[in-house]
């Protein structure tokens, strides 16, 4: 008994086992993807019962996009605005300024800020909305 075997090319291709490693992959993908986008833990402070009873002095220091220091509304020079802040941290020890740099100034001028109110020895925060004056 002979068996006779065709010779014929196959009309379709099997993409099963194609399928099937392309469905592997997307659930490797998914899987990689979700165990990497865990966020970094951080402790935030909590706030305190009780109001706050200390008050201490508040300014306001904007950058103007041209450069120019203002300083409660007012501009200043540089040897004047150091010279106010080392008064304001001599009679306020606990004062501080909040430095509003607009988004056209340079932020060089900025940090010069950061570094006067620095060697005045008073704090600083930095405003991320227009406020006052």
């Amino acid at each position: 008994m002979q068996m006779q075997t065709e010779s014929k090319p196959y009309d379709t291709i099997n993409v099963t086992p194609m399928l099937d490693l392309a469905y592997v992959l997307l659930v490797v993908f998914i899987l990689m993807t979700t165990a990497t986008v865990a966020g970094v833990p951080i402790a935030l402070p909590k706030p305190s019962a009780t109001p706050p009873t200390e008050r201490h002095e508040l300014h306001v220091l904007r950058v103007d996009p041209d450069g120019t220091a203002r300083f409660n509304g007012t501009p200043r020079s540089d040897e004047a605005l150091l010279a106010e802040l080392r008064t304001i941290q001599s009679r306020d020890p606990k004062a501080t300024i909040v430095i509003q740099g607009d988004e056209r100034a340079r932020y060089q001028r900025v940090v010069a800020m950061i570094d006067l109110c620095g060697q005045a020895g008073i704090g600083i925060s930095l405003a991320t909305a227009r406020i006052g004056f």
